[in-house]
Formats: structure tokens, C-alpha cells, sequence
């Protein structure tokens, strides 16, 4: 049994369903079952870390988010037979990184917590997500041809959700991954404004990225950021202004399958742009 915290979310989601596909018994650890709209082949448990016996009961390997992750977690996990956890980390957590920024300490703290429990680890750290592109939705569904954000000429290697997924398959039904950090990517480099243009593509319209002050950017630019987190958030695109991503072949290497480039994650998700 594979036990899957963050069930709902985009990656979580995704690996619930390879992990049903692929034929593995699987938990799904939700925070709300009734609302969670999962498959039924999944036995879908509240994620209630008082009562780690429902969750980690038969249960050997667990995928963790970084959020979920606490020593007692960890303990309780281990005392119920699980032996393997597989983190979702964050790209940002590297040598030199700046050890201060918010996402650096919660991740990196995740790490030293699933370092110390005793079980067997792999590290998963993706770089800017895709899915970050979303924030451009709420313009684009609004009808106008011009989306305002910050950075036009920032650039990333975003990695698409089910990417990040197929490795936490293969880390997961495959041996020889314990001790491992593997870095995540998209395949290729594209800029804040060439995101805005590939989404216009894919819903047949001409989309013009106006470039807005940082100063002035707010939660309207950045619906799905914690409000004490944008200015952190700023700093690090800022310093990704015409300087080129990292690009890894992990996707490939793992999975034998190319990395999706935004092009594919935009005509996978259109439908969350379009009015």
C-alpha cells in the first residue's frame, strides 16, 4: 500500500491516478474525503495525523508534501510499518541557496525532518511549476487580450504537474531511489511574456503581456500566493530576469519519457483559461 498526502492536489492527484493505473494498492490522505472527487479504486482516508493508525496501517510507502511533514508524523509513520517516504520539495533548496527565503526553510526543513526519522528517503525538487501559470486565469477569462503581471523577460523551464508525478511513480515502484535528490524541469526556457503568448495560442487569441511595477503588484496578479509570501516571491523572478533556467533530463532519464513543454501543459489545461 502507497500511501499519497495532498491527494487533491496537482501533483497528488495525478499520482493517484498513475499509481491506480500502474496496478498499486493506494491511500489517498485527503483533508476533506466527501469533497475530494477522487477514484473510486483509491481508499480515500482524512488526513487526521491524531489518528496515524487509519493512515499508515499496511501502508510501506508514503509521498509527503512539504506542509504535512512533522517528526511526530514521521515517528508515528514508521511505528506503522512504513519504510520509504518520497518528499515534494522544492528546487530552492540547493547548495548556496539563500537559506532565508520562506519556501527554502519549509522545504529544507521537511528534508532534515525525513533525514533524522530513520526511513529510507527520496527528494523531489522541482523548479518553477506550470501550474504557477494560472495565475494569469482570472484575466484571461475575463475576456481581454491584454494580461498584466510582472517580469516580462523572466525566465523558467516550468515542469508540467503529471511530469512531476511520473517521477514519483517510478520512485515509488522501482528500487534504487532511497538516498536520492533528483532536480526537476520543463524541457526548455520561456519567458513570463512567452507564457502569456502560448496560452493566447492555445485559445486561438493574440494575448499582449503588459509589464506592471513590482511596487504595485498585488494580490489581484497573484491570486493563489499567501500574502506574506509575494515579496519573497518578487525577489526570486526578479532575479530570473534574462537569466537562463536550470534544465535538467531527470523526467526522461526516470521515466523514458520526454519532459512536456508548456505548449502541451497549456493545451492540456485550456479550458482553465478560457471564459
Amino acid at each position: 500500500m502507497i500511501a499519497v498526502t495532498g491527494a487533491t492536489g496537482n501533483v497528488g492527484r495525478a499520482l493517484v491516478d498513475r499509481l491506480l493505473a500502474a496496478g498499486a494498492p493506494v491511500r489517498a490522505l485527503t483533508r476533506d474525503p466527501a469533497r475530494a472527487g477522487l477514484p473510486g479504486r483509491a481508499e480515500v482516508v482524512a488526513f487526521r495525523p491524531d489518528d496515524p493508525a487509519a493512515l499508515f496501517t499496511g501502508v510501506t510507502k508514503l509521498f509527503l508534501y512539504a506542509q504535512a511533514v512533522t517528526a511526530p508524523l514521521l515517528a508515528a509513520a514508521r511505528a506503522h510499518g512504513v519504510r520509504h517516504a518520497v518528499l515534494l520539495s522544492s528546487g530552492l533548496v540547493q547548495e548556496g541557496a539563500d537559506e532565508t527565503h520562506p519556501i527554502h526553510v519549509m522545504h529544507a526543513t521537511a528534508e532534515r525532518h525525513i533525514r533524522d526519522s530513520g526511513l529510507a528517503w527520496t527528494f523531489l525538487r522541482p523548479n518553477a511549476f506550470a501550474t504557477n501559470a494560472l495565475q494569469y486565469a482570472p484575466q484571461t477569462r475575463a475576456g481581454g487580450d491584454t494580461v498584466r503581471g510582472v517580469y516580462a523577460d523572466a525566465l523558467s523551464a516550468p515542469i508540467h504537474e503529471d511530469d512531476i508525478a511520473a517521477v514519483a511513480e517510478r520512485v515509488l515502484l522501482d528500487d534504487g531511489h532511497e538516498g536520492a535528490v533528483h532536480r526537476l524541469t520543463g524541457p526548455a526556457a520561456v519567458s513570463n511574456a512567452g507564457q502569456v503568448a502560448t496560452i493566447g495560442d492555445a485559445l486561438g487569441r493574440k494575448l499582449t503581456f503588459e509589464e506592471v511595477d513590482p511596487a504595485e503588484a498585488g494580490q489581484e496578479l497573484f491570486p493563489y500566493v499567501e500574502p506574506q509570501m509575494l515579496g519573497r516571491l518578487l525577489e526570486t523572478v526578479a532575479q530570473s530576469v534574462g537569466v537562463p533556467p536550470e534544465i535538467t533530463g531527470t523526467v526522461e532519464n526516470l521515466t523514458g519519457t520526454p519532459a512536456r513543454t508548456f505548449d502541451q501543459w497549456t493545451h492540456d489545461h485550456v479550458a482553465d483559461f478560457r471564459p
